[in-house]
C-alpha cells in the first residue's frame, strides 16, 4: 500500500483490492468445519469480517487519502506535489470519457460523508472538522 493517498481508484479497483483481501484472509483464517454436515467449507465474507476487525482496505486507502489530502490543500501553490495532484493540463484534450483524477476520488469520499455541498479545500483549513471527516471516511461501510 506504499504510497496509496495518490491512488486514483475506480469502482473496478476498489472491488478487486477487496477481492483480493478477502482471499488473503481466507488463506490465513483457513476453511472452516461445519458442525451439521461435517465438512469443510470457505468462510463467508460476513464471517472473515468478524473475525478480522480491522477496517477493509479501501477505507484504509480512503483515509489515507485524505490525510494526504489536508496536506496538499495546505500547501502552497507554488509546491510540486500541489501543481502535479491540483492541476489542470493545458492543450488538446484527447477524444473519449475523461480520465479518473484523484481530485476526483476526493469529491466522491466527501459526498460518501455528507458533506456534499462542501469544498474539501475549505473543510482542509479546519483541523477538528478535518479529523471528524477523517474519522468518518474510515467507518463508511465499503459495498
Amino acid at each position: 500500500m506504499y504510497g496509496c493517498e495518490t491512488w486514483s481508484l475506480t469502482l473496478r479497483d476498489e472491488r478487486r483490492l477487496r477481492v483480493f483481501e478477502n482471499r488473503v484472509l481466507r488463506r490465513i483464517f483457513g476453511p472452516e468445519r461445519d458442525e451439521v454436515a461435517g465438512e469443510w467449507r470457505k468462510l463467508h465474507n460476513e464471517e472473515l469480517n468478524d473475525l478480522y476487525s480491522s477496517p477493509n482496505i479501501v477505507r484504509v486507502i480512503k483515509s489515507r487519502r485524505m490525510r494526504w489530502a489536508r496536506h496538499v490543500a495546505r500547501m502552497r501553490k507554488r509546491r510540486g506535489v500541489y501543481r502535479v495532484l491540483m492541476g489542470k493540463p493545458e492543450g488538446k484534450i484527447p477524444l473519449g470519457r475523461p480520465r479518473h483524477r484523484w481530485e476526483d476520488n476526493i469529491k466522491m469520499d466527501v459526498l460518501e460523508v455528507g458533506c456534499g455541498g462542501m469544498d474539501f479545500f475549505e473543510l482542509a483549513q479546519d483541523r477538528g472538522r478535518w479529523q471528524a471527516f477523517v474519522i468518518a471516511v474510515m467507518n463508511l461501510l465499503a459495498p
